[in-house]
């Protein structure tokens, strides 16, 4: 690919691919630069430095995923709601395991107010308002639902549920069962 194909997009998509095929941490600009057939230094009129580098690559996927939920929860609600967002992050995990990665990481400021985090986020309170939880509340359900779902495939990836019976699948439908029966019967009484 020569240097005038080069534009910010094309860096950071390149970027995410070296990540989904060799790990999250192989991500460098050198790494491009030659998958590029350019020199390093070329790269900075299109990335500030390797952080907006993995910034990009961050906005990116939650770009990715935010498509993938809402097509998956659309006309959904409740409980068939929620199964198909957390399947659509158990999927992208492992289809993209560099951009999932990716989304592990602290997000830095531009990409919180970024378009793609602002849908994700739209997408996610309007599943959990399909189950008539208080406004003060959401976030809170935000909070466990992100901490079951990536709890869930960190363990997966790392090998942490090979080891006995039954499969994982089993335990990742209890689990979404389990957050169903809680999200319909939140209660906020006694918080503050």
């Amino acid at each position: 690919m020569g240097r005038a194909n080069l534009t910010p997009a094309v860096v950071i998509a390149a970027a995410a691919e070296l990540a989904d095929r060799d790990g999250f941490d192989t991500i460098t600009l050198s790494a491009l630069a030659r998958r590029f057939g350019v020199q390093t230094a070329s790269l900075y009129s299109h990335v500030r430095d390797r952080s907006a580098l993995l910034d990009g690559v961050h906005e990116l996927a939650l770009g990715e995923l935010a498509d993938r939920i809402a097509m998956a929860i659309g006309g959904r609600s409740g409980r068939d709601a929620l199964i198909a967002l957390a399947d659509a992050h158990r999927d992208y995990a492992r289809r993209f395991p560099g951009r999932w990665t990716a989304l592990q990481r602290p997000a830095a400021a531009s990409t919180v107010d970024s378009d793609a985090a602002g849908h994700l986020v739209r997408l996610t309170l309007a599943m959990l308002r399909g189950y008539q939880l208080p406004e003060t509340e959401l976030v809170h359900a935000t909070r466990l639902l992100g901490a079951t779902i990536n709890g869930f495939l960190a363990l997966e990836a790392n090998g942490g549920f090979g080891h006995r019976e039954p499969s994982p699948e089993v335990s990742w439908r209890r689990a979404l069962d389990a957050l169903d029966t809680v999200f319909r019967d939140w209660s906020t009484e006694g918080n503050s």
